[in-house]
């Protein structure tokens, strides 16, 4: 029966996303509307591919690119942290975040050990990304904001780092 809801669930998100994409595109340019859909086209894909993957212990298995030997429940923990940043890198992509409020968002997850253990174990996967990618920009933030949290010697976290100023 809980798996039946959370398919039922996952089938009306979709279909509430696709519905968004939809009228979201009304309006707009050719070109950018198709970027978009193929954005969350291949956001909805890579989805249900990490869901897949934390909910079978082979397939997860075929995600483990990680430098040492890192348990399956922690595989499926540093999958579903994966699924949180991607989806969030989604949202600032389509631009239903500004970068100040991914930013936010990040400090919120940041404060989640099992999150900083998957990045820093994922922090060999984003070596390979070009300097001048968005992903790698923003990846450094992350790293950056993980650094001064740890630096930091107040207990109010929220405070902690300063969002990008976005009005250059």
């Amino acid at each position: 029966m809980a798996t039946q809801s959370a398919g039922v669930r996952r089938v009306i998100s979709a279909a509430k996303a696709r519905l968004t994409v939809a009228i979201d595109s009304i309006g707009m340019p050719g070109s950018r509307r198709r970027k978009r859909a193929a954005l969350a086209e291949q956001h909805r894909l890579s989805f249900d591919l990490l869901c897949k993957a934390m909910a079978d212990p082979a397939l997860a298995e075929v995600l483990n690119t990680y430098e040492s030997e890192i348990p399956i429940d922690k595989q499926r923990q540093f999958l579903f942290a994966n699924a949180l940043y991607v989806n969030n890198l989604h949202f600032y992509r389509i631009g239903a975040l500004t970068q100040a409020e991914l930013y936010g968002h990040l400090r919120v997850m940041c404060q989640n050990k099992v999150f900083r253990e998957y990045w820093e174990a994922t922090r060999h996967h984003r070596k390979s990304l070009p300097e001048a990618s968005e992903e790698f920009i923003l990846g450094r933030m992350a790293d950056d904001l993980i650094q001064e949290l740890a630096d930091s010697d107040t207990d109010e976290w929220w405070v902690v780092g300063e969002p990008p100023d976005e009005s250059a």
